[in-house]
């Protein structure tokens, strides 16, 4: 059972939070940019926990790196976590209707924005833990698509409700994952965006395919939900291209519901699909996906990974 949480540490964090925000925006973000570069390193010596669970996911994601390779790239990905948390704090600031263009670059989206569009059907977004993958959410419900996104919300519930402002500003709606079922089903009946994070472990229950080469538990819910209302899927990614708040937006591959006609198992099939096309876009640029993530936390056989989760 878990230990009651405090209201009064609970407070005092979310105030925490509230100042450090309030610091950063007392300068521009280039240089929020190079002070969470430097942040990035700092917990790369201070979490040896977490650095060895980077370490550890990449070394079986990559057998054939040396251990070079390996810890640039997982202290590469330290600093780009980092830099997600100001980004976070600074969407609402550049990310506007007349600013836009600035700083978001979108490719490989025309038949994307042709089911944006036309809406014959309401539409899935899958993404994972890469880049920054809170921007697409944010600037598609700010050119008027806004989405639904499903998520578990945060512990301190002080920060939750921040977070979850800054998240809907444009119009985007976050649907809890608990119990969501229902509304996912109207969402998607009404002709909506609903979108997941699919690289989350899905625990003993859940459908394993591979990703980098070994089993990890996903969920279910997103291929159900696929073919229970005949939508499409689309596999998208928001990349940092520099340290000037510049992301590329990017589709990898929409799934289609002809796509999976007459396949044997649909479920499978399009979990199979969509975590191949995760994969394609992480190794393109592994330094921005969140390595310390527990991604292989349980085993086929439902047993839970000892200790730090590495499998």
């Amino acid at each position: 059972m878990a230990r009651p949480r405090s209201k009064l540490v609970d407070y005092l964090q979310y105030l925490g939070l509230r100042l450090f925000e309030m610091f950063l925006h007392m300068f521009d973000v280039q240089r929020n940019y190079r002070t969470a570069r430097w942040v990035g390193e700092v917990l790369w010596w201070l979490l040896p926990k977490y650095r060895r669970i980077a370490r550890g996911h990449l070394r079986r994601s990559f057998p054939d790196w040396s251990d070079e390779q390996i810890d640039r790239v997982a202290r590469r990905s330290f600093r780009h976590l980092v830099c997600l948390g100001v980004e976070v704090l600074f969407t609402p600031r550049l990310i506007t209707p007349g600013r836009w263009r600035r700083h978001i670059r979108l490719v490989n989206g025309a038949e994307n924005a042709r089911l944006l569009v036309r809406r014959d059907a309401g539409l899935i977004y899958v993404t994972g833990h890469f880049g920054n993958w809170e921007i697409m959410g944010y600037t598609l419900a700010m050119l008027g698509f806004p989405t639904v996104s499903v998520a578990r919300p945060l512990d301190n519930p002080y920060v939750n409700e921040h977070i979850l402002g800054i998240r809907e500003r444009t119009g985007q709606s976050i649907l809890y994952k608990k119990g969501a079922t229902a509304g996912m089903d109207e969402v998607l009946a009404r002709r909506g965006v609903l979108a997941f994070i699919a690289d989350q472990d899905a625990g003993r229950k859940g459908l394993y395919v591979d990703f980098f080469g070994r089993p990890a538990s996903t969920y279910k819910a997103i291929a159900l939900m696929a073919i229970r209302h005949n939508v499409p899927i689309v596999i998208a990614y928001g990349k940092r291209l520099s340290d000037r708040f510049e992301f590329e937006m990017g589709v990898e591959r929409i799934i289609h519901p002809a796509d999976w006609a007459g396949v044997d198992d649909e479920v499978t099939w399009i979990t199979r699909e969509f975590t191949r096309a995760m994969e394609k876009f992480i190794r393109a640029d592994p330094g921005q996906y969140m390595w310390v993530h527990r991604r292989w936390k349980h085993r086929p056989d439902g047993t839970r990974v000892p200790g730090d989760g590495v499998a």
